[in-house]
């Protein structure tokens, strides 16, 4: 999960020029002290409410692929992707927009911003959440890579508990961070990508090193990993 919280904290630098203005106008800059911080978790509890949802959903895909036997080539397909989109990052920055999807997500937060309403605030970050972005692109398949539902969410969550520090940040503070420091970290986002990319390369390869490229046993009803060694 360490690797899940790294790629949210790397990544809200990203997300603050992404989801940025809508945290900026969030109906909580008229509050003062503790409702103005509770309006904002609101905010980002539902945000990070559809992460997991969606944590879920492609924690039981993946899930399906371990029970099918497919689990050493999906992950090795999913590092190979990761890896292809840092090589050539050109085609990262235009990756699949969902142009019909974003435009439904976009009206609906629409409405729910002009209500300027602080009951509003926990849908507004749900269905922020489910708004086309790279960086939940790579956290989805860190989810299917885990291949069961429950670690799917909890990564997932980890994730966006990652994102936390920066748009809480900006919703508070507004315009704090600047565009130069969001500028060298968001450099770092390639390498923790290629990191992960890496580590699901090695788990596809089922070299049998605990923890690392641990090797997976196939029975009829289950897939087993042997992460560590047997006691004599």
């Amino acid at each position: 999960m360490i690797a899940a919280i790294l790629l949210g904290f790397l990544g809200s630098f990203h997300c603050i020029g992404m989801c940025g203005p809508i945290a900026l106008t969030l109906p909580v800059h008229h509050l003062q002290g503790g409702k103005k911080m509770g309006g904002i978790l609101l905010y980002n509890a539902g945000r990070v409410a559809a992460y997991m949802l969606m944590g879920l959903l492609f924690g039981w895909l993946g899930r399906q692929f371990y029970i099918g036997g497919w689990q050493q080539g999906l992950s090795i397909a999913l590092g190979v992707l990761l890896l292809a989109s840092v090589i050539f990052h050109r085609y990262f920055r235009r990756l699949p927009r969902f142009t019909i999807w974003q435009g439904k997500i976009k009206t609906i937060l629409g409405r729910l911003l002009a209500k300027q309403q602080f009951r509003t605030l926990a849908a507004i970050g749900f269905f922020n959440g489910f708004l086309p972005c790279g960086l939940v692109y790579l956290g989805i398949a860190g989810a299917l890579a885990t291949g069961d539902i429950l670690q799917g969410a909890l990564f997932m969550g980890a994730f966006g508990a990652g994102t936390l520090p920066a748009m809480v940040a900006v919703s508070w503070f507004g315009q704090l961070i600047t565009l130069q420091w969001r500028t060298r970290i968001r450099r770092l986002i390639p390498v923790m990508v290629s990191m992960m990319a890496v580590l699901l390369i090695l788990r596809g390869l089922n070299l049998g090193i605990p923890y690392i490229s641990p090797a997976m046993q196939h029975t009829e009803e289950k897939v087993t990993v042997n992460c560590c060694h047997k006691p004599a």
